[in-house]
């Protein structure tokens, strides 16, 4: 009887698959994102998790924690790099205050458009800034759209460099953002983005900047209903990683969560740019004034002095950037 059991306990074990015994995931992660369920940053980071569960076959997990769930952007960096939080998708402006050479990638009017920021992010220089952050204990995954930024305000429409003067504008956390709204005239005040609401239906700030989705989806076009295309930075957001997640995955499944990170890339892209014409016609039924500026090129003076300032030690980076076709 005995070696009937046994015999039974060993054909039972026999015929589990590899992929039974991986259907169950087996280490779980947590990814955090500021924006709200249905931002385009947020849908990516959700389709990231489910390829890296998919090409797993469920080894790993990853829950996606949006709407700030996991704290403000700066906390959320302080966490990845001690491995409190395993993922996150941040902003490089934000990432550039742990790792300031990100400032070259979002220098003001560094690109012609957004079809040549791609060229570059996804060419050999964008790989090596993935890479530079290696030293701050965070892994560059890929990085995802964040569109233009423009200045939005509560007080009047922004046509010439000169309507911007006094204004007190709120900028992320980011020494070159608070230098470049400062050489175009305004009264700068750094804050954390979830503040930024408040603040102005308080007239603690008169205006801030950012681009078309992100001032939809806030809502901050009901405190600030004066939107100027300016074009000022493109800041291109990262999908990153702890350096500690290496102590629980194996380097063919770090590989696989890169190349998932990658492949997520074209779906946040796609889903970006169908928000931001959603986005902007929400905004113009909502009513808000959408100016253009009359003459860009004196906002462009106006800044160029940050490149000296920011980045003397990558002159001929910035130059391949902007000889790049």
């Amino acid at each position: 009887m005995l070696c009937i059991v046994g015999l039974l306990i060993f054909v039972s074990c026999k015929n589990k698959t590899p992929d039974e015994e991986s259907s169950k995931p087996t280490v779980y992660f947590r990814l955090a994102e500021n924006q709200p369920p249905d931002h385009p940053t947020t849908q990516a980071d959700k389709e990231f998790a489910r390829l890296v569960e998919e090409k797993t076959n469920g080894r790993i997990a990853i829950k996606v924690y949006d709407s700030e769930q996991l704290g403000p952007e700066n906390k959320i960096l302080e966490q990845l790099q001690f491995g409190g939080i395993d993922f996150a998708r941040v902003s490089a402006g934000m990432a550039a205050q742990v790792s300031p050479q990100l400032n070259v990638l979002q220098l003001p009017y560094i690109y012609r458009d957004s079809e040549h920021m791609w060229r570059v992010l996804n060419s050999e220089i964008g790989d090596f800034f993935l890479e530079s952050i290696k030293d701050k204990n965070l892994i560059g995954l890929t990085w995802y759209d964040a569109g233009a930024r423009n200045f939005y305000n509560s007080v009047r429409e922004i046509k010439t460099l000169s309507d911007l003067e006094g204004l007190r504008v709120r900028v992320m956390e980011n020494q070159m953002l608070v230098d470049m709204a400062r050489t175009l005239g305004t009264s700068v005040i750094a804050m954390p983005y979830g503040e930024v609401y408040s603040a102005m239906q308080r007239g603690i700030i008169d205006a801030a900047e950012n681009n078309y989705p992100s001032y939809d989806t806030s809502l901050h076009y009901e405190v600030a209903k004066y939107y100027t295309i300016d074009e000022h930075v493109r800041i291109p957001e990262m999908l990153v990683a702890s350096q500690k997640i290496k102590d629980r995955v194996s380097e063919e499944d770090l590989e696989i969560i890169k190349e998932c990170a990658k492949q997520s890339q074209a779906f946040q892209r796609e889903k970006w740019l169908l928000k931001e014409k959603e986005s902007e016609k929400k905004l113009r039924d909502a009513g808000v004034i959408i100016t253009h500026v009359e003459n860009r090129s004196e906002f462009v003076e106006a800044v160029s002095p940050l490149y000296d300032q920011y980045a003397s030690g990558y002159l001929e980076v910035i130059k391949k950037i902007q000889e790049m076709e």
